[in-house]
Protein backbone atom coordinates (compact mmCIF):
# COMPACT_ATOMS: atom_id res chain seq x y z
CA UNK A 1 0.00 0.00 0.00
CA UNK A 2 1.90 3.48 -1.00
CA UNK A 3 2.02 6.10 1.59
CA UNK A 4 1.23 9.89 1.35
CA UNK A 5 2.81 12.50 2.90
CA UNK A 6 0.15 15.33 3.77
CA UNK A 7 1.23 19.07 2.73
CA UNK A 8 0.70 20.02 6.81
CA UNK A 9 3.53 17.77 7.13
CA UNK A 10 5.59 19.29 4.59
CA UNK A 11 4.82 22.61 5.85
CA UNK A 12 5.59 22.05 9.44
CA UNK A 13 9.33 20.40 8.53
CA UNK A 14 9.90 23.23 6.37
CA UNK A 15 8.60 25.85 9.10
CA UNK A 16 11.15 23.97 11.49
CA UNK A 17 14.12 24.32 9.26
CA UNK A 18 13.56 27.90 9.09
CA UNK A 19 13.44 28.02 12.61
CA UNK A 20 16.85 26.41 13.09
CA UNK A 21 18.56 28.71 10.08
CA UNK A 22 16.52 31.65 12.25
CA UNK A 23 18.80 30.12 15.35
CA UNK A 24 21.89 29.75 13.72
CA UNK A 25 21.67 33.39 12.11
CA UNK A 26 20.45 35.22 15.20
CA UNK A 27 23.40 33.43 17.49
CA UNK A 28 26.42 34.46 14.64
CA UNK A 29 24.90 37.95 14.72
CA UNK A 30 24.79 38.13 18.85
CA UNK A 31 28.05 36.78 18.26
CA UNK A 32 29.19 39.41 16.43
CA UNK A 33 27.60 42.35 18.04
CA UNK A 34 29.27 41.28 21.03
CA UNK A 35 33.01 41.02 19.21
CA UNK A 36 32.11 44.49 17.96
CA UNK A 37 31.30 45.78 21.21
CA UNK A 38 34.10 44.43 22.95
CA UNK A 39 36.62 46.24 20.17
CA UNK A 40 34.73 49.09 20.85
CA UNK A 41 34.98 49.39 24.49
CA UNK A 42 38.25 48.18 24.29
CA UNK A 43 38.89 51.49 21.86
CA UNK A 44 37.15 53.51 24.05
CA UNK A 45 39.60 52.54 27.02
CA UNK A 46 42.68 52.90 25.06
CA UNK A 47 41.65 56.31 23.90
CA UNK A 48 40.50 57.85 27.02
CA UNK A 49 42.76 56.01 29.38
CA UNK A 50 44.31 58.50 32.38
CA UNK A 51 47.44 60.42 30.90
CA UNK A 52 50.94 59.69 32.09
CA UNK A 53 52.21 61.83 33.97
CA UNK A 54 53.74 65.38 32.08
CA UNK A 55 51.37 64.84 29.54
CA UNK A 56 49.19 67.64 30.26
CA UNK A 57 52.19 69.89 30.63
CA UNK A 58 53.33 68.12 26.68
CA UNK A 59 50.02 68.95 25.99
CA UNK A 60 49.94 72.66 26.68
CA UNK A 61 52.79 73.10 25.05
CA UNK A 62 52.19 71.76 22.35
CA UNK A 63 49.14 74.19 21.72
CA UNK A 64 51.67 76.75 22.18
CA UNK A 65 52.89 75.12 19.51
CA UNK A 66 56.17 72.62 19.65
CA UNK A 67 58.64 73.93 16.57
CA UNK A 68 60.66 71.34 16.84
CA UNK A 69 63.37 69.08 19.01
CA UNK A 70 64.45 71.41 21.57
CA UNK A 71 61.88 74.25 20.99
CA UNK A 72 59.43 75.90 23.34
CA UNK A 73 56.99 73.45 24.65
CA UNK A 74 58.63 70.27 23.54
CA UNK A 75 59.55 67.32 25.66
CA UNK A 76 62.84 68.17 27.85
CA UNK A 77 66.18 67.01 26.65
CA UNK A 78 69.03 65.11 28.94
CA UNK A 79 72.05 66.98 28.56
CA UNK A 80 75.60 67.11 29.60
CA UNK A 81 77.05 70.51 31.40
CA UNK A 82 80.43 72.10 31.94
CA UNK A 83 81.68 74.79 33.70
CA UNK A 84 83.39 77.85 32.42
CA UNK A 85 86.36 78.29 34.20
CA UNK A 86 88.78 80.78 35.19
CA UNK A 87 92.80 79.87 34.61
CA UNK A 88 95.90 80.43 32.77
CA UNK A 89 95.33 79.16 29.28
CA UNK A 90 99.25 78.19 27.59
CA UNK A 91 99.06 78.76 24.14
CA UNK A 92 100.68 75.68 22.67
CA UNK A 93 102.19 75.18 18.99
CA UNK A 94 102.51 71.82 18.11
CA UNK A 95 104.38 70.57 15.10
CA UNK A 96 106.39 67.37 13.47
CA UNK A 97 109.71 67.64 14.23
CA UNK A 98 113.45 65.53 12.96
CA UNK A 99 115.72 65.31 15.43
CA UNK A 100 119.35 66.76 13.89
CA UNK A 101 122.55 66.27 15.94
CA UNK A 102 124.01 69.94 16.98
CA UNK A 103 127.47 68.66 15.01
CA UNK A 104 128.69 65.49 13.39
CA UNK A 105 132.17 65.06 12.38
CA UNK A 106 133.62 62.47 10.28
CA UNK A 107 137.26 61.11 11.05
CA UNK A 108 139.98 61.82 9.25
CA UNK A 109 143.66 61.18 9.09
CA UNK A 110 145.68 64.09 8.39
CA UNK A 111 148.96 62.30 6.91
CA UNK A 112 149.19 58.81 5.12
CA UNK A 113 149.97 55.70 6.78
CA UNK A 114 149.07 52.31 7.55
CA UNK A 115 146.46 51.81 10.02
CA UNK A 116 148.27 50.24 13.71
CA UNK A 117 145.81 50.45 15.95
CA UNK A 118 142.09 51.33 16.76
CA UNK A 119 141.30 52.44 20.64
CA UNK A 120 137.75 52.34 20.50
CA UNK A 121 134.52 50.89 19.67
CA UNK A 122 131.79 51.26 17.44
CA UNK A 123 128.76 53.02 19.54
CA UNK A 124 130.92 54.00 21.96
CA UNK A 125 130.44 57.84 23.65
CA UNK A 126 133.44 59.70 23.36
CA UNK A 127 134.87 62.68 24.49
CA UNK A 128 136.71 65.29 22.23
CA UNK A 129 140.46 65.12 22.17
CA UNK A 130 139.71 61.03 23.29
CA UNK A 131 142.20 58.72 20.87
CA UNK A 132 140.62 56.70 18.74
CA UNK A 133 143.44 55.04 16.62
CA UNK A 134 147.15 55.19 15.74
CA UNK A 135 148.83 55.31 12.07
CA UNK A 136 152.53 54.19 12.27
CA UNK A 137 154.86 57.01 13.84
CA UNK A 138 158.42 55.61 12.05
CA UNK A 139 158.25 58.06 8.72
CA UNK A 140 156.59 61.14 10.57
CA UNK A 141 159.78 60.86 13.24
CA UNK A 142 162.57 60.36 11.02
CA UNK A 143 161.09 63.35 9.06
CA UNK A 144 161.01 64.67 12.50
CA UNK A 145 164.44 63.75 12.77
CA UNK A 146 165.90 65.32 9.70
CA UNK A 147 164.17 68.73 10.10
CA UNK A 148 165.68 68.93 13.70
CA UNK A 149 169.68 68.05 12.21
CA UNK A 150 168.96 70.61 9.23
CA UNK A 151 167.88 73.04 11.80
CA UNK A 152 170.97 72.62 13.79
CA UNK A 153 173.26 73.18 11.02
CA UNK A 154 172.17 76.08 10.02
CA UNK A 155 171.72 77.63 13.61
CA UNK A 156 175.41 76.92 13.82
CA UNK A 157 176.59 78.57 10.49
CA UNK A 158 174.51 81.67 11.61
CA UNK A 159 176.53 82.01 14.73
CA UNK A 160 179.91 81.61 12.89
CA UNK A 161 178.90 84.27 10.07
CA UNK A 162 178.02 86.85 13.20
CA UNK A 163 181.06 86.46 14.98
CA UNK A 164 183.04 87.31 11.75
CA UNK A 165 180.70 90.00 11.07
CA UNK A 166 181.39 91.10 15.16
CA UNK A 167 185.67 91.35 14.42
CA UNK A 168 184.98 93.09 10.43
CA UNK A 169 183.04 95.82 12.25
CA UNK A 170 186.13 95.76 14.81
CA UNK A 171 188.22 96.01 11.93
CA UNK A 172 186.34 98.99 10.08
CA UNK A 173 186.77 101.06 12.76
CA UNK A 174 190.05 101.18 13.19
CA UNK A 175 189.96 101.64 9.03
CA UNK A 176 191.86 98.58 8.29
CA UNK A 177 189.13 96.52 6.39
CA UNK A 178 186.89 97.47 3.25
CA UNK A 179 183.39 98.21 4.05
CA UNK A 180 182.36 96.21 1.26
CA UNK A 181 183.40 93.12 3.23
CA UNK A 182 181.35 94.42 6.12
CA UNK A 183 178.34 94.55 4.24
CA UNK A 184 178.43 91.57 2.94
CA UNK A 185 179.25 89.35 5.75
CA UNK A 186 176.21 91.48 7.56
CA UNK A 187 173.98 90.19 4.31
CA UNK A 188 175.07 86.51 4.95
CA UNK A 189 174.38 86.72 8.87
CA UNK A 190 170.47 87.75 7.53
CA UNK A 191 170.55 85.20 4.84
CA UNK A 192 171.16 82.19 7.78
CA UNK A 193 169.10 83.64 9.99
CA UNK A 194 165.95 83.21 7.48
CA UNK A 195 167.62 80.06 6.82
CA UNK A 196 167.33 78.59 10.43
CA UNK A 197 163.52 79.94 10.81
CA UNK A 198 162.85 78.25 7.74
CA UNK A 199 164.24 75.21 9.22
CA UNK A 200 162.36 75.97 12.44
CA UNK A 201 159.30 75.50 10.46
CA UNK A 202 160.07 72.30 8.67
CA UNK A 203 161.18 71.18 12.04
CA UNK A 204 157.51 72.14 13.70
CA UNK A 205 155.64 70.94 10.49
CA UNK A 206 157.13 67.27 10.88
CA UNK A 207 156.10 67.43 15.00
CA UNK A 208 152.82 67.85 13.94
CA UNK A 209 152.68 65.11 11.43
CA UNK A 210 154.21 62.82 14.26
CA UNK A 211 150.99 64.49 16.52
CA UNK A 212 149.03 63.46 13.89
CA UNK A 213 149.71 59.48 13.74
CA UNK A 214 147.84 59.83 16.92
CA UNK A 215 144.06 59.92 15.49
CA UNK A 216 141.70 62.08 18.48
CA UNK A 217 138.08 62.92 18.43
CA UNK A 218 137.26 66.63 17.52
CA UNK A 219 134.13 66.16 18.99
CA UNK A 220 132.34 64.51 21.70
CA UNK A 221 129.34 62.66 20.92
CA UNK A 222 128.48 58.96 19.68
CA UNK A 223 130.83 57.14 17.50
CA UNK A 224 129.14 55.05 14.00
CA UNK A 225 130.04 52.28 13.10
CA UNK A 226 133.76 51.84 11.50
CA UNK A 227 134.98 51.95 7.94
CA UNK A 228 138.32 50.58 7.88
CA UNK A 229 140.34 47.74 10.16
CA UNK A 230 143.74 47.85 11.43
CA UNK A 231 146.43 47.17 8.74
CA UNK A 232 145.23 49.75 6.23
CA UNK A 233 147.09 52.12 4.45
CA UNK A 234 144.89 55.58 4.95
CA UNK A 235 145.32 58.88 3.85
CA UNK A 236 143.33 62.42 4.62
CA UNK A 237 141.82 61.86 0.87
CA UNK A 238 139.84 59.28 2.10
CA UNK A 239 135.74 59.99 1.69
CA UNK A 240 134.60 57.81 4.80
CA UNK A 241 137.29 58.47 7.11
CA UNK A 242 137.47 56.17 9.77
CA UNK A 243 134.71 56.76 11.69
CA UNK A 244 131.78 59.42 12.16
CA UNK A 245 130.68 61.04 15.04
CA UNK A 246 127.08 62.68 16.57
CA UNK A 247 127.00 64.99 19.08
CA UNK A 248 123.53 63.99 20.85
CA UNK A 249 123.93 65.93 24.01
CA UNK A 250 122.95 68.75 23.74
CA UNK A 251 121.02 68.15 20.24
CA UNK A 252 118.53 69.41 18.11
CA UNK A 253 114.73 69.43 16.75
CA UNK A 254 114.03 71.12 13.36
CA UNK A 255 110.51 72.27 12.68
CA UNK A 256 108.33 74.19 10.91
CA UNK A 257 106.24 77.34 12.02
CA UNK A 258 103.08 78.57 9.90
CA UNK A 259 103.83 82.03 9.33
CA UNK A 260 100.67 83.15 10.70
CA UNK A 261 102.62 82.44 14.24
CA UNK A 262 105.31 84.55 12.84
CA UNK A 263 104.55 87.85 14.93
CA UNK A 264 103.43 86.42 18.11
CA UNK A 265 106.95 84.21 17.93
CA UNK A 266 109.26 87.22 17.41
CA UNK A 267 107.71 89.50 19.62
CA UNK A 268 108.67 86.71 22.37
CA UNK A 269 111.78 86.43 20.79
CA UNK A 270 112.53 90.00 20.80
CA UNK A 271 111.32 90.39 24.62
CA UNK A 272 113.86 87.97 25.50
CA UNK A 273 111.72 85.32 26.23
CA UNK A 274 112.65 81.51 26.91
CA UNK A 275 110.04 79.37 25.14
CA UNK A 276 109.66 76.14 26.69
CA UNK A 277 109.63 72.86 24.04
CA UNK A 278 108.69 69.66 24.96
CA UNK A 279 109.82 66.67 22.42
CA UNK A 280 106.50 63.84 22.42
CA UNK A 281 106.57 60.60 20.73
CA UNK A 282 104.78 59.84 17.43
CA UNK A 283 101.71 59.08 19.65
CA UNK A 284 101.78 62.28 21.67
CA UNK A 285 101.72 60.00 24.91
CA UNK A 286 104.97 59.50 26.30
CA UNK A 287 107.34 62.55 27.09
CA UNK A 288 110.83 62.17 25.19
CA UNK A 289 112.84 65.34 26.20
CA UNK A 290 112.20 68.96 27.87
CA UNK A 291 113.96 72.07 25.89
CA UNK A 292 113.43 75.40 24.63
CA UNK A 293 113.48 77.43 22.10
CA UNK A 294 116.63 77.93 20.08
CA UNK A 295 116.84 79.49 16.15
CA UNK A 296 114.39 81.05 13.31
CA UNK A 297 115.32 80.07 9.82
CA UNK A 298 115.69 83.77 8.26
CA UNK A 299 112.79 83.41 5.29
CA UNK A 300 109.85 81.85 4.78
CA UNK A 301 109.09 79.01 2.54
CA UNK A 302 106.80 80.47 -0.57
CA UNK A 303 105.53 76.39 -1.11
CA UNK A 304 104.75 75.83 2.08
CA UNK A 305 104.00 78.98 4.05
CA UNK A 306 105.78 77.55 6.83
CA UNK A 307 109.38 78.67 8.23
CA UNK A 308 111.90 76.25 9.38
CA UNK A 309 112.89 76.51 13.24
CA UNK A 310 115.10 74.47 16.18
CA UNK A 311 114.81 73.57 19.27
CA UNK A 312 117.57 72.74 21.64
CA UNK A 313 117.53 69.66 24.25
CA UNK A 314 120.25 68.44 26.42
CA UNK A 315 119.18 65.02 25.90
CA UNK A 316 120.45 63.35 29.32
CA UNK A 317 118.34 60.58 28.80
CA UNK A 318 119.67 59.81 25.51
CA UNK A 319 116.01 59.18 24.34
CA UNK A 320 116.12 61.57 21.17
CA UNK A 321 118.07 60.14 18.20
CA UNK A 322 119.85 61.62 14.98
CA UNK A 323 117.27 61.89 12.43
CA UNK A 324 114.36 60.26 14.64
CA UNK A 325 110.71 61.43 13.65
CA UNK A 326 109.41 62.99 17.03
CA UNK A 327 105.76 65.96 17.67
CA UNK A 328 107.12 69.39 19.17
CA UNK A 329 105.15 70.93 21.61
CA UNK A 330 106.10 74.60 21.62
CA UNK A 331 104.65 76.99 24.57
CA UNK A 332 104.64 80.70 22.93
CA UNK A 333 102.78 82.13 25.93
CA UNK A 334 100.36 81.95 28.59
CA UNK A 335 97.00 83.53 28.98
CA UNK A 336 96.50 84.51 32.48
CA UNK A 337 93.05 84.17 34.02
CA UNK A 338 91.37 83.11 30.90
CA UNK A 339 87.98 82.14 30.78
CA UNK A 340 87.98 78.48 29.21
CA UNK A 341 84.73 76.16 28.15
CA UNK A 342 85.28 72.38 26.98
CA UNK A 343 86.12 72.28 23.73
CA UNK A 344 82.64 70.23 23.00
CA UNK A 345 80.34 73.55 24.06
CA UNK A 346 81.34 75.72 21.43
CA UNK A 347 78.81 75.36 19.13
CA UNK A 348 79.52 77.23 15.27
CA UNK A 349 76.53 78.59 13.49
CA UNK A 350 75.52 81.59 10.52
CA UNK A 351 75.88 84.27 12.97
CA UNK A 352 79.27 82.81 14.19
CA UNK A 353 80.11 80.78 17.79
CA UNK A 354 77.74 80.45 20.77
CA UNK A 355 77.54 78.67 23.20
CA UNK A 356 74.27 77.42 25.36
CA UNK A 357 73.89 78.60 28.69
CA UNK A 358 72.49 76.92 31.51
CA UNK A 359 69.61 78.84 33.46
CA UNK A 360 68.47 78.25 37.03
CA UNK A 361 64.63 77.24 35.41
CA UNK A 362 66.28 74.64 33.69
CA UNK A 363 65.93 76.62 30.10
CA UNK A 364 69.24 77.11 27.72
CA UNK A 365 70.00 80.58 26.34
CA UNK A 366 71.66 80.76 23.07
CA UNK A 367 74.50 83.33 23.54
CA UNK A 368 76.83 84.31 21.01
CA UNK A 369 80.72 84.26 21.66
CA UNK A 370 84.05 84.62 20.38
CA UNK A 371 86.69 82.20 20.77
CA UNK A 372 90.43 82.64 21.41
CA UNK A 373 93.03 80.02 21.66
CA UNK A 374 92.34 76.60 22.06
CA UNK A 375 94.06 73.08 23.00
CA UNK A 376 92.53 69.66 23.13
CA UNK A 377 90.33 69.59 25.78
CA UNK A 378 89.50 73.44 26.46
CA UNK A 379 89.27 76.86 24.48
CA UNK A 380 89.40 80.57 25.64
CA UNK A 381 85.87 82.42 25.30
CA UNK A 382 87.43 86.03 24.95
CA UNK A 383 83.67 87.26 25.63
CA UNK A 384 80.34 86.67 26.40
CA UNK A 385 81.17 84.70 29.07
CA UNK A 386 81.49 84.77 32.64
CA UNK A 387 83.42 82.79 34.88
CA UNK A 388 81.09 80.27 37.02
CA UNK A 389 78.65 80.27 34.55
CA UNK A 390 77.12 75.98 33.51
CA UNK A 391 77.38 75.45 29.65
CA UNK A 392 75.81 72.62 27.76
CA UNK A 393 78.59 69.92 27.05
CA UNK A 394 76.64 66.98 25.04
CA UNK A 395 73.09 67.12 23.89
CA UNK A 396 73.34 70.94 21.75
CA UNK A 397 72.77 69.54 18.41
CA UNK A 398 68.75 68.71 19.86
CA UNK A 399 68.20 72.72 21.70
CA UNK A 400 66.95 75.95 20.46
CA UNK A 401 67.03 79.10 22.60
CA UNK A 402 64.76 79.01 25.75
CA UNK A 403 64.37 75.37 25.19
CA UNK A 404 63.65 72.98 28.48
CA UNK A 405 66.62 70.48 29.73
CA UNK A 406 67.12 68.36 32.32
CA UNK A 407 70.53 66.81 34.05
CA UNK A 408 71.07 63.37 34.07
CA UNK A 409 70.84 63.64 37.70
CA UNK A 410 66.68 65.01 37.98
CA UNK A 411 66.57 61.24 37.06
CA UNK A 412 65.78 59.55 40.32
CA UNK A 413 67.65 56.09 40.95
CA UNK A 414 65.88 52.28 41.00
CA UNK A 415 65.69 52.65 44.23
CA UNK A 416 63.80 55.20 44.68
CA UNK A 417 61.14 54.53 41.65
CA UNK A 418 60.47 51.40 43.51
CA UNK A 419 59.68 53.07 46.83
CA UNK A 420 57.65 56.45 45.44
CA UNK A 421 56.21 55.23 42.77
CA UNK A 422 53.38 52.37 42.63
CA UNK A 423 53.80 49.27 40.99
CA UNK A 424 51.12 49.11 37.79
CA UNK A 425 47.79 47.93 38.64
CA UNK A 426 48.37 48.91 42.27
CA UNK A 427 45.98 51.36 44.67
CA UNK A 428 47.64 54.91 44.83
CA UNK A 429 48.84 55.48 48.69
CA UNK A 430 45.10 56.43 50.45
CA UNK A 431 43.03 55.09 47.45
CA UNK A 432 40.31 52.83 48.23
CA UNK A 433 41.02 49.07 47.71
CA UNK A 434 39.80 47.65 44.65
CA UNK A 435 36.95 45.32 45.04
CA UNK A 436 37.05 41.74 45.03
CA UNK A 437 34.47 39.16 43.68
CA UNK A 438 33.65 36.36 45.79
CA UNK A 439 33.25 32.82 44.16
CA UNK A 440 29.58 32.19 43.44
CA UNK A 441 28.46 35.71 43.23
CA UNK A 442 27.15 37.56 40.91
CA UNK A 443 29.70 39.21 38.34
CA UNK A 444 29.53 43.15 38.36
CA UNK A 445 27.60 43.96 35.29
CA UNK A 446 29.18 46.07 32.51
CA UNK A 447 28.94 49.10 32.09
CA UNK A 448 27.24 50.42 29.14
CA UNK A 449 29.02 51.76 26.49
CA UNK A 450 28.68 55.56 25.84
CA UNK A 451 26.04 56.43 22.92
CA UNK A 452 27.23 57.38 19.71
CA UNK A 453 29.59 54.82 20.00
CA UNK A 454 30.45 51.44 17.66
CA UNK A 455 28.82 49.52 20.79
CA UNK A 456 26.16 50.91 21.20
CA UNK A 457 24.92 51.12 17.63
CA UNK A 458 25.25 47.36 17.63
CA UNK A 459 22.91 46.60 20.44
CA UNK A 460 20.76 48.72 18.74
CA UNK A 461 20.64 46.68 16.02
CA UNK A 462 20.66 43.42 17.84
CA UNK A 463 17.55 44.36 19.87
CA UNK A 464 15.75 45.28 16.92
CA UNK A 465 16.78 41.98 15.15
CA UNK A 466 15.49 39.90 17.94
CA UNK A 467 11.53 42.14 17.89
CA UNK A 468 11.47 40.77 14.41
CA UNK A 469 12.02 37.07 15.29
CA UNK A 470 9.67 37.47 18.01
CA UNK A 471 6.58 38.76 15.88
CA UNK A 472 7.50 36.29 12.95
CA UNK A 473 7.54 33.39 15.73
Amino acid sequence: MNSTVSPDKDKEKTAVARTHTRRKRVIGTIVAIVAMALLGALAWHLTHQAPAPGAGARGAGGARGAGGPGGRGAPATTVGTGKAERADMPVVLDALGTVTAAAVATVHVQISGVLQKIQFTEGQLVKAGQVLATIDPRPAQTALLQATGQRQRDEAQLESAKLLLSRQQTLLEQDSIARQDVDTQAALVKQLEGTVKTDRGAEAMAQINLDYTTVRAPISGRLGLRTVDIGNLVSSSDTNGIVAITQQSPIDVEFSVPQDYLPQLQQRINAGATLAATALDRTRTKELATGRFWALDNQVDSQTGTVRAKARFTNDASNLFPSQFVNIRLQLDTIKDAITVPVTALRHGSKGDFVYVLNQDHTVALRNVTRGQADARRVQIVSGLEGGETVITEGADRLKDGAKVQLPSDHPSRGQRGAGTAAPGAAAPGAAAPATATPGAAAPAAAAPAPGTPAAQGAAQHRHRRQQEGAAQ
